[in-house]
């Protein structure tokens, strides 16, 4: 009976996911066109109108919003307030965004193709699509320093200290260095092949640190106690080490309609990847393993925290 209890608890919080995620989705989108909106705010000149427009277009209208939901709802657990909870995740987003505008370019991975429309400097050009990213960086601490984010300004300090760290050279960019140095981008050309240790964490930098920060920001503005915040960062960490290997997958699987954006090129770039390692059937396992992970991390918060779980299994079974 027990099992059976678990099983329609698990099935009502997969169920409720769909929405929750679409809400924090939509309520993230009107926050973001706020934020970007043509108004300069106090202390700016002026907003070029072709830098605006790049900025919108590489954030707006598109993407799952998985940062910011992750965000909100860490926050919820501890009843966190809302409105404070989404400009911590349209900070991390606009980070997110940044990016993947700079991942996008010729020096970088050379994509065509993001999220089913062409990449930014696609649609405009190398320079405009380099300052955009570097503006969407900037913004996201401006949106944490501000006092609508949290009203005590050692907690938005608290915030602005954990995603620097989690954005730069310890976390995201980080990892794209070790990345990139893995392909043979600095070796005459030859790939610098990479253990499973070295490759889990390369991986968590470039992209679980903004996953993890995302958790953890949650509970931050939310002024969860250490102990609490310590199972967020525990949840985060899987959470981001599990969306990348899903990420792996997809590039390896996945249908280019489906997933937006072009496959199979880790394998052509001899990118450092748990798939490439352990094959397809011992990724799969490694990502079981770490959805298992997470919803240990949060199991002391008990139901409260079905939804968290239930986003550990989006992680895993995601198409796109």
């Amino acid at each position: 009976m027990l099992g059976k209890t678990k099983h329609a608890d698990v099935a009502r919080a997969d169920a409720g996911f769909p929405e929750r995620l679409d809400a924090v989705a939509a309520d993230t989108e009107t926050l973001l066109d706020s934020l970007l909106g043509g108004e300069p705010v106090a202390g700016e000149r002026t907003r070029p109108a072709r830098l605006l427009e790049a900025m919108r277009y590489a954030s707006l209208g598109g993407g799952k919003r998985f940062r910011p939901f992750l965000a909100v709802e860490s926050a919820a657990l501890f009843g966190g307030d809302r409105s404070r909870a989404l400009m911590v995740g349209a900070a991390v987003e606009f980070v997110h965004c940044y990016s993947l505008v700079h991942d996008d370019l010729p020096a970088m991975d050379n994509d065509d193709l993001r999220r089913g429309r062409p990449t930014t400097h696609k649609a405009f050009d190398d320079a405009t699509a380099i300052l955009a990213g570097d503006a969407l960086l900037t913004l996201a601490f401006d949106v944490l320093g501000r006092p609508e984010t949290h009203p005590d300004a050692a907690v938005r300090i608290e915030l602005v200290l954990a995603l620097a760290r989690a954005s730069g050279l310890g976390g995201m960019v980080g990892g794209q260095m070790l990345d990139l140095a893995a392909e043979g981008r600095f070796a005459a050309g030859t790939p610098q092949p990479l253990d499973r240790a070295a490759t889990e964490t390369m991986e968590s930098m470039k992209t679980g640190a903004l996953l993890r920060f995302s958790c953890v920001g949650g509970a931050i503005v939310a002024q969860a106690d250490a102990a609490a915040q310590g199972a967020l960062d525990r949840y985060g960490t899987a959470i981001g080490k599990a969306f990348q290997v899903a990420d792996d997958l997809l590039d390896a699987e996945g249908d280019p309609a489906t997933v937006g954006k072009a496959t199979n090129k880790d394998a052509a770039l001899h990118k450092a990847t748990l798939v490439r390692i352990m094959g397809i059937d011992g990724a799969r396992r490694a990502l079981a393993d770490l959805v298992a992970e997470a919803e240990d991390a949060v199991a002391p918060f008990g139901a409260e925290a079905d939804i968290l779980r239930a986003a550990a299994r989006f992680v895993a079974e995601r198409s796109h």
